[in-house]
Protein backbone atom coordinates (compact mmCIF):
# COMPACT_ATOMS: atom_id res chain seq x y z
CA UNK A 1 0.00 0.00 0.00
CA UNK A 2 1.19 3.50 -0.90
CA UNK A 3 2.89 5.61 1.80
CA UNK A 4 2.77 2.83 4.40
CA UNK A 5 5.19 3.30 7.26
CA UNK A 6 5.68 2.22 10.84
CA UNK A 7 4.76 4.77 13.50
CA UNK A 8 7.76 5.35 15.75
CA UNK A 9 6.21 6.99 18.81
CA UNK A 10 8.15 7.21 22.05
CA UNK A 11 7.42 4.26 24.35
CA UNK A 12 5.59 2.48 21.54
CA UNK A 13 4.42 -0.96 22.62
CA UNK A 14 3.33 -2.26 19.25
CA UNK A 15 4.17 -2.00 15.60
CA UNK A 16 1.41 -0.29 13.60
CA UNK A 17 0.68 0.48 9.96
CA UNK A 18 0.04 4.09 9.11
CA UNK A 19 -0.94 5.94 5.94
CA UNK A 20 1.26 9.02 5.95
CA UNK A 21 0.17 12.33 4.37
CA UNK A 22 -2.27 10.89 1.86
CA UNK A 23 -3.56 13.24 -0.80
CA UNK A 24 -7.05 14.73 -0.65
CA UNK A 25 -8.33 12.27 -3.25
CA UNK A 26 -6.83 9.28 -1.45
CA UNK A 27 -8.42 10.33 1.86
CA UNK A 28 -11.78 10.90 0.20
CA UNK A 29 -11.65 7.48 -1.44
CA UNK A 30 -10.50 5.80 1.76
CA UNK A 31 -13.21 7.41 3.89
CA UNK A 32 -15.95 6.48 1.46
CA UNK A 33 -14.70 2.91 1.10
CA UNK A 34 -14.68 2.58 4.91
CA UNK A 35 -18.28 3.87 4.95
CA UNK A 36 -17.31 6.77 7.23
CA UNK A 37 -18.77 9.39 4.90
CA UNK A 38 -20.46 10.11 1.58
CA UNK A 39 -19.82 12.56 -1.25
CA UNK A 40 -22.28 15.46 -1.61
CA UNK A 41 -23.61 17.13 -4.74
CA UNK A 42 -21.23 20.04 -4.04
CA UNK A 43 -18.28 17.63 -4.09
CA UNK A 44 -17.57 17.96 -0.36
CA UNK A 45 -17.21 14.96 1.93
CA UNK A 46 -20.07 14.59 4.42
CA UNK A 47 -19.87 12.90 7.83
CA UNK A 48 -21.92 12.63 11.01
CA UNK A 49 -20.18 12.91 14.36
CA UNK A 50 -22.69 10.86 16.33
CA UNK A 51 -23.45 11.76 19.94
CA UNK A 52 -20.95 14.62 20.03
CA UNK A 53 -21.90 17.48 17.72
CA UNK A 54 -19.91 20.13 19.61
CA UNK A 55 -17.01 20.51 22.00
CA UNK A 56 -17.08 18.79 25.37
CA UNK A 57 -15.37 21.31 27.70
CA UNK A 58 -16.08 19.31 30.86
CA UNK A 59 -13.94 16.49 29.45
CA UNK A 60 -10.86 18.61 28.71
CA UNK A 61 -7.78 18.18 30.93
CA UNK A 62 -4.19 19.40 31.25
CA UNK A 63 -1.51 17.27 32.88
CA UNK A 64 -0.12 18.84 36.02
CA UNK A 65 3.64 18.37 35.64
CA UNK A 66 6.94 20.24 35.85
CA UNK A 67 6.06 22.34 32.78
CA UNK A 68 2.58 23.43 33.85
CA UNK A 69 3.00 23.85 37.63
CA UNK A 70 2.96 27.52 38.56
CA UNK A 71 1.90 28.53 35.05
CA UNK A 72 -1.53 27.08 34.27
CA UNK A 73 -4.50 28.76 35.92
CA UNK A 74 -6.25 25.66 37.28
CA UNK A 75 -10.01 25.54 37.72
CA UNK A 76 -13.18 24.51 35.91
CA UNK A 77 -11.70 25.50 32.55
CA UNK A 78 -8.24 24.00 33.02
CA UNK A 79 -8.82 20.78 34.93
CA UNK A 80 -5.68 19.01 36.16
CA UNK A 81 -4.98 15.30 35.74
CA UNK A 82 -1.95 13.45 37.03
CA UNK A 83 0.94 12.20 34.93
CA UNK A 84 -0.06 8.68 35.97
CA UNK A 85 -3.58 9.13 34.57
CA UNK A 86 -2.22 10.47 31.29
CA UNK A 87 0.28 7.61 31.00
CA UNK A 88 -2.54 5.13 31.57
CA UNK A 89 -4.61 6.73 28.80
CA UNK A 90 -1.57 6.78 26.53
CA UNK A 91 -0.97 3.06 27.02
CA UNK A 92 -4.64 2.40 26.26
CA UNK A 93 -4.27 4.44 23.08
CA UNK A 94 -1.23 2.47 21.98
CA UNK A 95 -3.00 -0.81 22.61
CA UNK A 96 -6.12 0.40 20.81
CA UNK A 97 -4.08 1.39 17.74
CA UNK A 98 -2.42 -2.02 17.51
CA UNK A 99 -3.35 -3.74 14.26
CA UNK A 100 -5.54 -0.86 13.04
CA UNK A 101 -5.09 1.14 9.87
CA UNK A 102 -4.27 4.67 10.90
CA UNK A 103 -3.89 7.97 9.08
CA UNK A 104 -1.10 10.44 9.79
CA UNK A 105 -0.82 14.11 8.89
CA UNK A 106 2.46 15.95 9.35
CA UNK A 107 2.19 19.71 9.08
CA UNK A 108 2.36 22.83 11.18
CA UNK A 109 0.52 25.55 13.07
CA UNK A 110 1.55 29.16 12.55
CA UNK A 111 2.00 30.80 9.15
CA UNK A 112 4.95 32.87 10.39
CA UNK A 113 7.98 30.54 10.11
CA UNK A 114 9.63 32.38 13.01
CA UNK A 115 6.84 31.28 15.36
CA UNK A 116 5.70 28.00 13.82
CA UNK A 117 5.36 24.64 15.56
CA UNK A 118 5.33 21.32 13.73
CA UNK A 119 2.27 19.12 14.34
CA UNK A 120 1.74 15.40 13.80
CA UNK A 121 -1.86 14.16 13.87
CA UNK A 122 -2.74 10.45 14.04
CA UNK A 123 -6.34 9.49 13.26
CA UNK A 124 -8.37 6.32 13.15
CA UNK A 125 -10.86 8.02 10.80
CA UNK A 126 -9.83 9.01 7.28
CA UNK A 127 -12.25 11.95 7.21
CA UNK A 128 -10.68 13.30 10.41
CA UNK A 129 -7.32 13.23 8.68
CA UNK A 130 -8.78 15.12 5.72
CA UNK A 131 -10.19 17.65 8.23
CA UNK A 132 -6.77 18.39 9.73
CA UNK A 133 -5.22 18.44 6.26
CA UNK A 134 -7.61 21.28 5.41
CA UNK A 135 -7.39 23.11 8.76
CA UNK A 136 -3.67 22.99 9.54
CA UNK A 137 -0.73 24.17 7.45
CA UNK A 138 0.66 21.59 5.06
CA UNK A 139 4.41 21.12 4.84
CA UNK A 140 6.12 21.02 1.50
CA UNK A 141 6.67 17.37 0.57
CA UNK A 142 10.45 17.59 1.05
CA UNK A 143 9.95 18.95 4.60
CA UNK A 144 7.66 16.19 5.79
CA UNK A 145 8.76 13.51 8.21
CA UNK A 146 12.36 14.66 8.67
CA UNK A 147 12.19 15.18 12.41
CA UNK A 148 10.03 14.51 15.43
CA UNK A 149 7.19 17.04 15.68
CA UNK A 150 6.93 19.73 18.33
CA UNK A 151 3.52 18.29 19.26
CA UNK A 152 1.53 15.15 18.42
CA UNK A 153 -2.24 14.70 18.48
CA UNK A 154 -3.70 11.20 18.71
CA UNK A 155 -7.45 11.20 18.02
CA UNK A 156 -9.30 7.91 18.54
CA UNK A 157 -13.09 8.37 18.73
CA UNK A 158 -13.61 4.65 19.32
CA UNK A 159 -11.41 4.61 22.44
CA UNK A 160 -13.34 5.26 25.64
CA UNK A 161 -11.98 5.87 29.11
CA UNK A 162 -13.10 4.10 32.27
CA UNK A 163 -14.36 7.06 34.36
CA UNK A 164 -13.88 5.23 37.66
CA UNK A 165 -10.42 3.81 37.02
CA UNK A 166 -9.13 6.79 35.07
CA UNK A 167 -10.65 9.33 37.51
CA UNK A 168 -12.40 11.27 34.72
CA UNK A 169 -15.89 12.73 34.38
CA UNK A 170 -16.95 10.44 31.54
CA UNK A 171 -15.73 8.07 28.86
CA UNK A 172 -14.64 11.07 26.79
CA UNK A 173 -11.29 12.82 27.22
CA UNK A 174 -9.28 15.60 25.61
CA UNK A 175 -6.01 15.63 27.55
CA UNK A 176 -2.87 17.68 26.94
CA UNK A 177 0.59 16.87 28.23
CA UNK A 178 2.98 19.78 27.69
CA UNK A 179 5.89 17.76 29.07
CA UNK A 180 5.27 14.83 26.71
CA UNK A 181 4.09 17.19 23.93
CA UNK A 182 1.09 14.97 23.22
CA UNK A 183 -2.67 15.54 22.99
CA UNK A 184 -4.89 12.49 23.49
CA UNK A 185 -8.51 12.59 22.31
CA UNK A 186 -10.94 9.72 22.83
CA UNK A 187 -14.65 9.04 22.97
CA UNK A 188 -15.74 11.87 20.65
CA UNK A 189 -15.86 12.15 16.86
CA UNK A 190 -16.35 15.93 16.84
CA UNK A 191 -13.42 17.08 14.70
CA UNK A 192 -13.31 20.54 16.24
CA UNK A 193 -11.66 19.07 19.35
CA UNK A 194 -8.43 18.59 17.34
CA UNK A 195 -8.45 22.13 16.03
CA UNK A 196 -9.09 23.67 19.44
CA UNK A 197 -6.46 21.48 21.09
CA UNK A 198 -3.84 23.01 18.80
CA UNK A 199 -5.15 26.46 19.73
CA UNK A 200 -4.90 25.63 23.46
CA UNK A 201 -1.30 24.51 22.97
CA UNK A 202 -0.40 27.79 21.23
CA UNK A 203 -2.21 29.80 23.90
CA UNK A 204 0.15 28.24 26.45
CA UNK A 205 3.40 28.52 24.49
CA UNK A 206 3.31 31.84 22.64
CA UNK A 207 2.80 34.44 25.41
CA UNK A 208 6.22 33.46 26.78
CA UNK A 209 7.61 34.69 23.44
CA UNK A 210 5.74 38.00 23.73
CA UNK A 211 3.15 36.91 21.15
CA UNK A 212 -0.56 37.42 21.78
CA UNK A 213 -2.60 34.37 20.66
CA UNK A 214 -6.09 35.49 19.67
CA UNK A 215 -9.47 33.87 19.10
CA UNK A 216 -10.20 36.10 16.15
CA UNK A 217 -10.53 36.26 12.40
CA UNK A 218 -8.53 38.73 10.35
CA UNK A 219 -8.64 40.39 6.94
CA UNK A 220 -6.85 43.21 5.18
CA UNK A 221 -7.34 45.76 2.41
CA UNK A 222 -4.98 46.45 -0.43
CA UNK A 223 -2.14 47.23 1.99
CA UNK A 224 -0.60 44.73 4.46
CA UNK A 225 -0.99 47.48 7.08
CA UNK A 226 -4.76 47.80 6.54
CA UNK A 227 -5.63 44.96 8.92
CA UNK A 228 -8.84 44.33 10.90
CA UNK A 229 -9.33 41.75 13.65
CA UNK A 230 -12.67 40.19 14.65
CA UNK A 231 -12.78 38.67 18.14
CA UNK A 232 -15.67 36.47 19.23
CA UNK A 233 -16.86 33.04 20.27
CA UNK A 234 -18.19 30.50 17.77
CA UNK A 235 -21.35 31.67 16.05
CA UNK A 236 -20.88 35.40 16.63
CA UNK A 237 -19.77 36.11 13.06
CA UNK A 238 -15.96 35.85 12.91
CA UNK A 239 -15.92 33.71 9.77
CA UNK A 240 -18.86 35.44 8.09
CA UNK A 241 -17.70 39.03 8.62
CA UNK A 242 -14.06 38.40 7.75
CA UNK A 243 -15.07 36.74 4.45
CA UNK A 244 -15.57 40.07 2.71
CA UNK A 245 -15.25 40.17 -1.09
CA UNK A 246 -13.83 43.72 -0.81
CA UNK A 247 -10.98 42.61 1.47
CA UNK A 248 -8.44 39.79 1.59
CA UNK A 249 -8.87 37.02 4.14
CA UNK A 250 -5.91 36.34 6.45
CA UNK A 251 -7.75 33.71 8.50
CA UNK A 252 -11.14 33.00 10.05
CA UNK A 253 -10.53 31.95 13.65
CA UNK A 254 -7.08 31.86 15.27
CA UNK A 255 -4.14 34.27 14.98
CA UNK A 256 -0.99 35.46 16.68
CA UNK A 257 0.13 39.08 17.07
CA UNK A 258 3.91 39.39 17.18
CA UNK A 259 6.28 42.36 17.11
CA UNK A 260 6.08 42.33 13.32
CA UNK A 261 2.33 41.88 12.85
CA UNK A 262 -0.48 39.35 12.62
CA UNK A 263 -0.23 35.76 11.37
CA UNK A 264 -2.76 32.97 10.97
CA UNK A 265 -2.34 29.79 13.02
CA UNK A 266 -4.18 27.69 10.44
CA UNK A 267 -4.29 26.85 6.77
CA UNK A 268 -8.06 26.54 6.52
CA UNK A 269 -11.45 27.72 7.74
CA UNK A 270 -14.10 26.11 9.95
CA UNK A 271 -17.39 27.83 9.19
CA UNK A 272 -20.62 27.34 11.06
CA UNK A 273 -23.04 26.79 8.21
CA UNK A 274 -26.54 26.57 9.70
CA UNK A 275 -28.70 28.76 7.44
CA UNK A 276 -25.90 29.16 4.90
CA UNK A 277 -27.05 30.64 1.60
CA UNK A 278 -25.35 31.72 -1.60
CA UNK A 279 -26.99 35.14 -1.36
CA UNK A 280 -25.93 35.97 2.22
CA UNK A 281 -22.48 34.35 2.34
CA UNK A 282 -21.30 33.80 -1.25
CA UNK A 283 -17.61 33.26 -0.43
CA UNK A 284 -18.29 30.51 2.10
CA UNK A 285 -20.91 28.94 -0.18
CA UNK A 286 -18.41 28.68 -3.04
CA UNK A 287 -15.62 27.49 -0.73
CA UNK A 288 -17.52 24.28 0.03
CA UNK A 289 -16.42 21.99 -2.79
CA UNK A 290 -14.27 18.92 -3.46
CA UNK A 291 -11.81 18.40 -0.64
CA UNK A 292 -13.97 20.20 1.93
CA UNK A 293 -15.54 18.40 4.89
CA UNK A 294 -19.12 18.90 6.11
CA UNK A 295 -20.18 17.82 9.59
CA UNK A 296 -23.76 17.02 10.60
CA UNK A 297 -25.45 18.91 7.76
CA UNK A 298 -28.74 17.32 6.76
CA UNK A 299 -28.38 15.53 3.42
CA UNK A 300 -30.66 13.52 1.17
CA UNK A 301 -28.93 10.10 0.99
CA UNK A 302 -30.12 9.51 -2.58
CA UNK A 303 -29.76 12.88 -4.32
CA UNK A 304 -26.93 14.01 -2.00
CA UNK A 305 -28.56 17.45 -1.91
CA UNK A 306 -27.77 19.48 1.24
CA UNK A 307 -30.25 21.28 3.47
CA UNK A 308 -28.27 23.99 5.26
CA UNK A 309 -31.40 25.30 7.00
CA UNK A 310 -32.20 22.04 8.79
CA UNK A 311 -30.98 21.49 12.37
CA UNK A 312 -32.03 17.87 12.72
CA UNK A 313 -28.74 16.85 14.35
CA UNK A 314 -27.43 20.16 15.67
CA UNK A 315 -27.39 23.93 15.18
CA UNK A 316 -23.61 23.54 15.05
CA UNK A 317 -23.36 22.28 11.47
CA UNK A 318 -19.84 22.88 10.14
CA UNK A 319 -17.79 23.18 6.98
CA UNK A 320 -13.99 22.77 6.93
CA UNK A 321 -12.14 23.93 3.84
CA UNK A 322 -8.74 25.19 2.74
CA UNK A 323 -8.22 28.95 2.96
CA UNK A 324 -7.18 28.74 -0.69
CA UNK A 325 -10.88 28.17 -1.46
CA UNK A 326 -11.49 31.84 -0.60
CA UNK A 327 -10.60 34.03 -3.63
CA UNK A 328 -7.82 36.48 -2.90
CA UNK A 329 -6.90 35.01 0.49
CA UNK A 330 -3.52 36.21 1.76
CA UNK A 331 -0.75 33.67 1.13
CA UNK A 332 1.19 33.11 3.24
CA UNK A 333 -1.30 34.25 5.89
CA UNK A 334 0.87 37.01 7.33
CA UNK A 335 0.18 40.76 7.52
CA UNK A 336 1.09 43.92 9.42
CA UNK A 337 -0.31 45.34 12.64
CA UNK A 338 -4.09 45.90 12.85
CA UNK A 339 -5.66 49.34 12.56
CA UNK A 340 -9.07 48.21 13.81
CA UNK A 341 -10.28 45.62 16.33
CA UNK A 342 -13.90 44.45 16.39
CA UNK A 343 -15.25 42.66 19.48
CA UNK A 344 -18.25 40.54 18.40
CA UNK A 345 -21.00 39.65 20.83
CA UNK A 346 -24.33 37.96 20.21
CA UNK A 347 -26.33 39.73 22.93
CA UNK A 348 -29.27 37.52 23.91
CA UNK A 349 -30.61 40.31 26.18
CA UNK A 350 -31.10 42.54 23.12
CA UNK A 351 -29.84 45.67 24.90
CA UNK A 352 -26.34 46.32 23.48
CA UNK A 353 -26.07 48.65 20.48
CA UNK A 354 -25.34 47.08 17.09
CA UNK A 355 -22.03 49.00 17.08
CA UNK A 356 -20.26 51.24 19.56
CA UNK A 357 -16.81 52.76 19.86
CA UNK A 358 -14.62 51.90 22.86
CA UNK A 359 -11.97 53.92 24.61
CA UNK A 360 -8.75 52.06 25.49
CA UNK A 361 -9.91 51.31 29.07
CA UNK A 362 -13.32 50.15 27.82
CA UNK A 363 -11.59 47.88 25.31
CA UNK A 364 -9.61 46.28 28.10
CA UNK A 365 -12.76 45.89 30.23
CA UNK A 366 -14.73 44.21 27.45
CA UNK A 367 -11.79 42.02 26.43
CA UNK A 368 -11.50 40.68 29.97
CA UNK A 369 -15.28 40.35 30.26
CA UNK A 370 -15.78 38.62 26.90
CA UNK A 371 -19.56 38.90 27.08
CA UNK A 372 -21.58 37.00 24.50
CA UNK A 373 -24.18 34.26 24.22
CA UNK A 374 -23.28 30.64 23.70
CA UNK A 375 -25.21 29.73 20.59
CA UNK A 376 -27.11 26.49 20.26
CA UNK A 377 -25.02 23.42 19.47
CA UNK A 378 -21.54 24.87 19.90
CA UNK A 379 -21.16 23.01 23.18
CA UNK A 380 -22.95 19.89 24.38
CA UNK A 381 -26.21 20.68 26.15
CA UNK A 382 -26.65 24.21 24.77
CA UNK A 383 -30.01 24.22 22.98
CA UNK A 384 -30.75 27.97 22.90
CA UNK A 385 -28.63 31.12 23.38
CA UNK A 386 -27.24 31.47 26.90
CA UNK A 387 -25.71 34.71 28.17
CA UNK A 388 -22.17 34.06 29.30
CA UNK A 389 -18.81 35.69 29.94
CA UNK A 390 -15.78 34.15 28.24
CA UNK A 391 -12.57 36.00 29.09
CA UNK A 392 -10.65 37.28 26.06
CA UNK A 393 -13.47 35.90 23.90
CA UNK A 394 -11.88 32.47 24.21
CA UNK A 395 -11.69 31.37 27.85
CA UNK A 396 -12.12 27.63 27.13
CA UNK A 397 -8.77 27.69 25.30
CA UNK A 398 -6.67 29.82 27.69
CA UNK A 399 -4.35 27.83 29.95
CA UNK A 400 -2.71 30.92 31.49
CA UNK A 401 -4.03 33.70 33.72
CA UNK A 402 -6.31 35.95 31.59
CA UNK A 403 -4.42 39.05 32.72
CA UNK A 404 -1.39 37.83 30.75
CA UNK A 405 -3.35 37.98 27.50
CA UNK A 406 -5.09 41.25 28.43
CA UNK A 407 -1.84 43.02 29.26
CA UNK A 408 -0.37 41.91 25.93
CA UNK A 409 -3.42 43.27 24.10
CA UNK A 410 -3.35 46.58 25.96
CA UNK A 411 0.31 47.13 25.16
CA UNK A 412 -0.23 46.40 21.47
CA UNK A 413 -3.27 48.72 21.28
CA UNK A 414 -1.10 51.51 22.69
CA UNK A 415 1.94 50.72 20.56
CA UNK A 416 -0.01 50.71 17.29
CA UNK A 417 -2.83 53.23 18.05
CA UNK A 418 -5.60 50.72 17.28
CA UNK A 419 -9.29 51.71 17.08
CA UNK A 420 -11.65 49.33 18.92
CA UNK A 421 -15.38 48.74 18.42
CA UNK A 422 -17.97 46.50 20.08
CA UNK A 423 -20.40 44.98 17.57
CA UNK A 424 -23.58 43.19 18.61
CA UNK A 425 -24.58 40.49 16.11
CA UNK A 426 -27.35 39.29 18.44
CA UNK A 427 -30.82 40.61 19.13
CA UNK A 428 -32.55 43.98 18.88
CA UNK A 429 -36.04 45.18 19.82
CA UNK A 430 -36.26 42.66 22.66
CA UNK A 431 -34.46 39.75 24.21
CA UNK A 432 -34.09 36.34 22.54
CA UNK A 433 -37.56 34.96 21.83
CA UNK A 434 -39.09 38.45 21.54
CA UNK A 435 -36.72 40.61 19.50
CA UNK A 436 -35.17 39.87 16.12
CA UNK A 437 -31.59 38.99 15.17
CA UNK A 438 -29.80 42.03 13.76
CA UNK A 439 -29.69 41.79 9.97
CA UNK A 440 -26.36 40.66 8.55
CA UNK A 441 -26.49 43.28 5.79
CA UNK A 442 -26.67 46.07 8.39
CA UNK A 443 -23.84 44.55 10.42
CA UNK A 444 -21.65 44.33 7.33
CA UNK A 445 -22.28 47.99 6.51
CA UNK A 446 -21.45 49.09 10.07
CA UNK A 447 -18.27 47.02 10.18
CA UNK A 448 -17.08 48.41 6.85
CA UNK A 449 -17.72 51.95 8.12
CA UNK A 450 -15.58 51.19 11.19
CA UNK A 451 -12.74 49.72 9.13
CA UNK A 452 -12.58 52.39 6.43
CA UNK A 453 -12.63 55.26 8.95
CA UNK A 454 -16.12 56.61 8.27
CA UNK A 455 -17.02 56.25 11.96
CA UNK A 456 -14.25 58.72 12.81
CA UNK A 457 -16.30 61.44 11.07
CA UNK A 458 -19.67 61.04 12.86
CA UNK A 459 -21.09 62.29 16.17
CA UNK A 460 -21.59 59.94 19.11
CA UNK A 461 -23.92 59.75 22.08
CA UNK A 462 -22.95 57.92 25.27
CA UNK A 463 -25.21 55.17 26.53
CA UNK A 464 -26.30 55.68 30.13
CA UNK A 465 -26.20 52.00 31.18
CA UNK A 466 -22.93 50.75 29.68
CA UNK A 467 -21.04 53.98 28.92
CA UNK A 468 -20.67 52.92 25.28
CA UNK A 469 -20.29 55.53 22.54
CA UNK A 470 -23.02 55.03 19.92
CA UNK A 471 -22.74 56.65 16.48
CA UNK A 472 -25.71 58.88 15.68
CA UNK A 473 -25.66 58.09 11.97
CA UNK A 474 -24.06 55.54 9.63
CA UNK A 475 -24.58 55.81 5.89
CA UNK A 476 -26.68 52.92 4.62
CA UNK A 477 -27.97 51.87 8.07
CA UNK A 478 -31.43 52.82 9.43
CA UNK A 479 -30.80 55.41 12.16
CA UNK A 480 -33.54 53.98 14.38
CA UNK A 481 -31.63 50.71 14.99
CA UNK A 482 -28.41 52.35 16.21
CA UNK A 483 -29.70 53.11 19.71
CA UNK A 484 -31.10 49.82 21.08
CA UNK A 485 -33.48 51.53 23.52
CA UNK A 486 -35.36 53.06 20.58
CA UNK A 487 -36.01 49.59 19.09
CA UNK A 488 -37.97 48.42 22.15
CA UNK A 489 -41.69 49.16 22.28
CA UNK A 490 -41.59 49.23 26.08
CA UNK A 491 -38.74 51.54 27.14
CA UNK A 492 -39.11 50.64 30.83
CA UNK A 493 -38.67 46.98 29.91
CA UNK A 494 -35.49 47.91 28.05
CA UNK A 495 -34.10 49.80 31.05
CA UNK A 496 -34.86 46.89 33.36
CA UNK A 497 -33.20 44.37 31.04
CA UNK A 498 -30.19 46.67 30.49
CA UNK A 499 -29.74 47.04 34.25
CA UNK A 500 -29.93 43.27 34.60
CA UNK A 501 -27.12 42.81 32.10
CA UNK A 502 -25.08 45.64 33.66
CA UNK A 503 -25.32 43.89 37.03
CA UNK A 504 -24.05 40.69 35.43
CA UNK A 505 -21.07 42.55 33.99
CA UNK A 506 -20.20 44.01 37.38
CA UNK A 507 -20.64 40.71 39.20
CA UNK A 508 -18.48 38.87 36.66
CA UNK A 509 -15.71 41.47 36.80
CA UNK A 510 -15.27 41.02 40.55
CA UNK A 511 -13.02 38.02 39.77
CA UNK A 512 -10.42 40.40 38.28
CA UNK A 513 -9.04 41.80 41.50
CA UNK A 514 -5.65 42.91 40.20
CA UNK A 515 -6.62 45.12 37.25
CA UNK A 516 -5.97 48.86 37.17
CA UNK A 517 -8.79 51.00 38.69
CA UNK A 518 -9.37 52.88 35.42
CA UNK A 519 -10.14 49.60 33.64
CA UNK A 520 -12.59 48.48 36.32
CA UNK A 521 -14.30 51.87 36.24
CA UNK A 522 -14.74 51.64 32.45
CA UNK A 523 -17.56 49.11 32.82
CA UNK A 524 -21.32 49.53 33.18
CA UNK A 525 -22.84 51.59 35.97
CA UNK A 526 -25.84 50.71 38.14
Amino acid sequence: MRNMKTLNEMDALYSRKVYNNLSVSELVEKSISLKESILTEKGALHAYTGEFTGRSPKDKYIVEDSVTKGRVKWGKINQPISEQTFDSLYKKALAYMSGRELFMFEGAAGADPNHQISIRVINELAWHNLFVKQLLIQHEEHDSGKKEPDFSIICLPGLKADPMKDELHSETFISISFERRIVLIGGTAYAGEMKKSVFSVLNFLLPFEGILPMHCSANMGDSPDDVALFFGLSGTGKTTLSADPNRKLIGDDEHGWSDTGVFNFEGGCYAKCIGLSQEQEPQIWRAIKYGSVLENVVIDPETRLLDFDANTYTENTRAAYSIENIPGAVSPSIAGHPKVIIFLTADAFGVLPPISKLKKEQAMYHFLSGYTSKLAGTERGVTEPEATFSTCFGEPFLPLDPNIYAELLGKKIDDHDVRVYLVNTGWSGGAYGVGERIKLANTRTMVRAAINGDLEKVNYQQDSHFGLFIPETIAGVPTEILNPRQTWGNKNAYDKKAQELAERFISNFERFSNVMPEIKQAGPKI
